[in-house]
């Protein structure tokens, strides 16, 4: 499977340069990065945005942050990032059978937190379209959670929508991070 167009034969030099780091981090050809250089704005903003997106913060730990981006990756269905998103979940403690019920059913699973419950649920509300905020899950939502991690759970779940938006535009595919 191929992208809707390919990279430009000629990369600039600092796009080059961010290629490379996201390629040696992640150990995958970044064709999402290798398009966006058609229109070098783009590759820089969206590469500034990616560099700047919390990986952990207090509260916010790696692992509620691994759930809201595989959320947000199933409920925009995104195979691209399903695959990113869902790559080494275990390793921040999420089990089989949650990463499993993220894609419909978390109720089912009796091993998430308050919290984490309600920060899946708000992602899948921030995901959707068209955006409707029901009042009471925003009043839950802000006394589980401060206002610092209110905008990193909102930010986090808009990156990871931003970007399946822009692949899915594309038609890039999976970059095999599952294999």
């Amino acid at each position: 499977m191929q992208a809707f167009i390919d990279q430009p034969k000629r990369i600039p030099l600092i796009l080059k340069l961010g290629i490379w780091v996201s390629e040696k981090i992640t150990g995958k050809t970044m064709l999402p990065a290798r398009i966006l250089a058609w229109y070098p704005k783009a590759a820089i903003g969206s590469g500034i945005m990616e560099s700047l997106v919390a990986h952990e913060d207090g509260a916010m730990t790696q692992r509620m942050l691994k759930l809201i981006r595989m959320t947000a990756s199933h409920a925009v269905a995104c195979p691209f990032c399903v695959d990113m998103n869902s790559y080494e979940y275990r390793d921040v403690g999420i089990t089989d059978e949650e990463a499993e019920s993220l894609r419909g059913d978390v109720e089912r699973v009796t091993t998430f937190s308050e919290r984490e419950k309600l920060a899946i649920q708000y992602t899948r509300v921030i995901s959707q379209t068209p955006l409707k905020f029901q009042p009471d899950l925003v009043e839950r939502v802000k006394s589980a959670f401060n206002e610092r991690e209110f905008v990193i759970l909102a930010s986090t779940a808009a990156q990871v929508n931003y970007w399946a938006r822009l692949i899915q535009a594309l038609g890039i595919p999976p970059a095999g991070f599952g294999e």
